[in-house]
């Protein structure tokens, strides 16, 4: 059973908010903040009261957008503690996913709440908080919070008709540039439109093998299954796709190449 503490600056939203984790029977209390200062000082007090206290807190729905303090500005302080509670992210705003992951969120749930969403991450809260503790001596009454990301690799969250998914960043192929989004091309054919510049993840995925070939291009450098040269131009495939690559990156790219298929 889980004890919550519901974080947001407007009132009419975190009433519904509060109704809607009171209703559900897995959460056995629900008490709302409307600002992160106050919510720092209740998670303070549920931390030096301890696991069993009566202020413990097991779960944070935190608001993003909030005067002062932002929600990933608590989460971000929240890591400075041994066991810190769970966070779900509860925000109209689709653009702070991957910032929200990187703080270890357990889920992120895009406003207006629905009841099916929010159960949804309820449940993986609840798996979270009946997981098995940690080893003796790696801290008392939580178990380690896990990264989103499996074992295998980072995984990146897209948000799918109100739920939230997550893509292997190995299974993506390349992403192409739409505006202030990124279109994620996975291996298997799907595509995931994700709120994230193209540059962001250019610098992000460097060290996974991701390459700039175009100004509208990120690839997978181990994606890539043939370089075409013809009259001056250069294109590489990519599954299905073919893709050119600007003059500027042609270079740099053939380079890459090379070094990455020599034994």
């Amino acid at each position: 059973m889980l004890r919550a503490l519901a974080v947001d600056d407007e009132r009419p939203a975190l009433e519904e908010l509060l109704y809607l984790l009171r209703s559900d029977a897995r959460i056995t209390s629900a008490e709302g903040a409307t600002d992160a200062t106050e919510a720092l000082r209740r998670i303070t007090r549920a931390l030096q009261a301890g696991p069993d206290g009566e202020d413990a807190i097991d779960v944070v729905f935190l608001d993003i957008h909030m005067a002062g303090l932002t929600g990933l500005d608590v989460a971000r302080l929240l890591t400075g503690f041994a066991r810190p509670p769970l966070i779900v992210f509860v925000t109209a705003h689709e653009g702070f996913a991957v910032e929200a992951f990187d703080l270890k969120a357990v889920d992120y749930v895009l406003k207006p709440v629905r009841r099916e969403r929010l159960a949804e991450a309820v449940r993986r809260v609840d798996g979270l908080a009946a997981a098995p503790g940690p080893p003796a001596g790696a801290g008392a009454g939580r178990p380690a919070r896990p990264a989103p990301a499996v074992s295998g690799g980072e995984q990146i969250p897209v948000e799918l008709g109100g739920v939230t998914r997550f893509v292997p960043v190995d299974d993506i192929s390349y992403v192409e540039a739409q505006g202030d989004y990124a279109r994620l091309h996975t291996h298997g054919g799907a595509s995931h439109l994700v709120r994230i510049p193209l540059s962001a993840l250019e610098e992000r995925w460097a060290s996974r093998g991701f390459v700039r070939i175009h100004r509208s291009h990120l690839v997978a450098l181990s994606r890539i299954e043939e370089l075409r040269l013809d009259a001056g131009t250069t294109t590489v495939r990519v599954g299905d796709a073919e893709l050119a690559v600007s003059r500027r990156h042609a270079r740099q790219l053939r380079d890459l190449l090379m070094r990455h298929a020599r034994p």
